[in-house]
């Protein structure tokens, strides 16, 4: 890992369980400052992971982006095998119209408890700039039940929509380039990691939890 990928933040604000996040520039109003807890706890975020875990990845995706592609597995390995990570998933559509197809895809599923299930499928489409009609096949390849996805996107679109609407004021308030983007205890990381990325920011976060 270069360090120099590494965008740090220059205002504190402490984190819950014990994380410090540091901003490289000041928060724009997107109405106001950014609300850590929102970050970290919003109940709506579908989360990943341990949930007692010592460290969090905040990860702000898209499902048409070539690098989320690219990087997703290897995080999904590493959480898997470290053990002590929490993941919380924030869907930032922002590459085309079917980004938010996919977004209220995945979020719909997780009235099902399918959330899962939904990113991975989509996440797993091999390319960028997929259909909508692509993004329903993967979704209904996933196993979820389609009729009640349908039903629960209905039912619950104006969370969804509003959910959505956070994560974008909180990405915008933050001041991130795009997708994806990591937040990592004290490391905004803005670019694809790979699993020995993933470890060396890990790694670091920890060796900063145990000098406080």
């Amino acid at each position: 890992m270069n360090r120099r990928d590494m965008l740090r933040y220059s205002t504190a604000w402490g984190l819950a369980g014990g994380l410090i996040a540091l901003f490289d520039q000041p928060v724009r109003a997107a109405p106001g400052v950014v609300d850590v807890n929102a970050v970290l706890n919003d109940p709506e975020s579908p989360l990943g992971g341990n949930p007692k875990g010592d460290v969090t990845i905040v990860v702000y995706f898209d499902y048409n982006c070539p690098y989320c592609k690219k990087s997703m597995p290897d995080m999904n390995r590493f959480v898997a095998q470290d053990g002590k990570i929490r993941v919380v998933y924030k869907d930032w559509p922002i590459l085309a119209p079917s980004s938010i197809t996919g977004a209220k895809l995945a979020l719909a599923a997780k009235y099902q408890g399918k959330y899962m299930a939904v990113h991975d499928a989509l996440m797993a489409i091999p390319h960028g700039h997929v259909t909508d009609d692509e993004m329903h096949e993967a979704a209904a390849a996933s196993g979820v039940d389609m009729t009640q996805l349908a039903a629960d996107a209905e039912k619950q679109n104006d969370a969804i929509t509003a959910l959505l609407k956070r994560n974008a004021e909180q990405a915008d308030a933050m001041g991130l380039p795009g997708t994806p983007v990591y937040l990592i205890g004290p490391f905004k990381m803005a670019s694809a990691l790979d699993y020995d990325g993933f470890a060396q920011v890990v790694s670091d976060t920890r060796d900063q939890l145990r000098k406080r």
